[in-house]
Parts: C-alpha cells; structure tokens; sequence
C-alpha cells in the first residue's frame, strides 16, 4: 500500500471504487509501490461484486506523467520493464468491471497508455496526451501498438506513439482515445457521474456487453509481452543509456 495512490469506494456513488494518483510533487509520476497498490485494487474488485466500476483520477493539472523515472531506471537495470509494472498492464487487461477515467492535465506514456483500457474517458480542455517512447530509444507498451491503431487508424497512432506528438484533448477525442472533452472543474463530477450510471445497469448484463465490445482478451496480453521482450532488449541499448542519460541532464 501507498499513499500515493488512494482507493476507496464513495459513499455517493454505490457500486463505484476509486483510485486516484496523489503525488502531485511529482506529476503523479508512477512507481513500483503505486503500482502494486493500483493492481491489487483492479483485483480486488474482480472478486468484489459491490464493486462494479473503477474511476481512474489523477490531481488538478497532472493526470499522470508517466514512469517515475529514478524507479524506472532501478529495475532497468535488470534488463526489464518490472513485474510491477507488467502485472498492472495484466490487471487492466483481465478487469472484469468496467473502467472509466478522468483526466486533467498532463498524460503521458501510461498515463495516455491506460486510457486505452478504459471504456469511457473524460478529459478536460486543458489534458495533453503524450507518448515519448521512441524519445527514450524505447517502444511502446500496455499493447498499445496493438489497441491504438485500431482505435485510431495508422497515422494518427503512429503519430502519437512512434514519431511522439502530443494530442490536444479535442485531437484525442476526435481520435478515439477520449469520450468527451469539458472543462477541468468539471471531470471528476462528469467522470464520477459516468461510473454512476454504469454501475446502476444490471451487472451480468453489462459484462457480456463489455466482454463482447473488447474482443477476446488473448491477443492484447500476447502483445504486452511482445512489447515487453522488444523493450527490455531496447534498454540494453547504447542508444537508450545515451537517451536517459540526456534526460537526466535536463
């Protein structure tokens, strides 16, 4: 358990978890404990009938920037993306509840990554999604070179995740990636109100929906761990120390 991640279930919103990223000093920056915490939750609530959606939400201004890049460059130097960070991508995947995300600010690398998990997202004005994966000499992850294009078409995934735009949260909307777009005093409530309704429906009825809208579950963990082979061979590349390296200097 972290502070840095809080869960709980709202007295307002029955049938609703929570988890929201609470380290705003750092940009809701992504850690092994933060992980570990958001994966219990996500499994939790697969064998918690009460539960019947999780609301992702960050803080005003940062959704999530990402990787905390100190504890990132820890477990790479074993040559791989954690199994922290794996057994969460795994969690989202095998979330039998839906989930909805509220996002304000900065999104980027899993911060954009996770948002193609959820069913519904809700962004305001303000959010910028951002994948700088090749950047870092790296390649994408959370199957999203898988989900992205499919969501997206081509360009616009390649776009994002190899050439690193960033989106606007208009441009993410018209993409596929965002739900709807308001202002940032209002996400938490329209997110909230979102997971509200989803959880009133009658539960089996809206997990045989769910399942058949997402498609087998198969293909998406097969390209996580495509990815992941692709992306521990990339830090032990020259070219990847030169990358972090610089941006450690920054």
């Amino acid at each position: 358990m972290t502070d840095h991640i809080v869960v709980e279930q709202p007295s307002a919103h029955p049938g609703v978890q929570l988890i929201r990223f609470n380290r705003p000093e750092k940009k809701n920056a992504f850690t092994r404990a933060m992980y570990r915490t958001m994966t219990d939750a996500l499994n939790a609530a697969n064998a918690d009938a009460t539960i019947r959606v999780t609301v992702f939400l960050g803080t005003e201004g940062s959704f999530s920037a990402g990787n905390d890049i100190a504890d990132f460059l820890a477990v790479a130097m074993g040559g791989g993306m954690g199994e922290d960070l794996i057994d969460f991508l795994y969690a989202l995947v095998r979330s039998e509840k839906p989930l909805v995300s509220g996002v304000d600010g900065l999104a980027i690398g899993i911060g954009t990554t996770l948002n193609l998990h959820c069913d519904l997202t809700i962004a305001s004005d303000r959010s910028q999604f951002r994948t700088p994966f090749v950047d870092l000499a790296l390649v994408p992850e959370a199957a999203s070179s898988l989900i992205a294009p499919r969501i997206m078409g081509h360009q616009r995934a390649f776009a994002m995740l190899a050439a690193g735009e960033a989106f606007s949260a208009e441009e993410a909307r018209e993409a596929g990636l965002v739900w709807k777009v308001t202002t940032p005093e209002e996400v938490v409530r329209q997110a909230l109100a979102a997971a509200a309704k989803l959880a009133a429906k009658p539960p089996e009825a809206l997990r045989i929906s769910r399942e058949l809208v997402r498609g087998p579950r198969e293909e998406i963990i097969a390209r996580i761990d495509e990815e992941a082979r692709h992306f521990a061979a990339r830090l032990k590349s020259a070219e990847a120390r030169a990358a972090f390296e610089a941006f450690m200097r920054r």
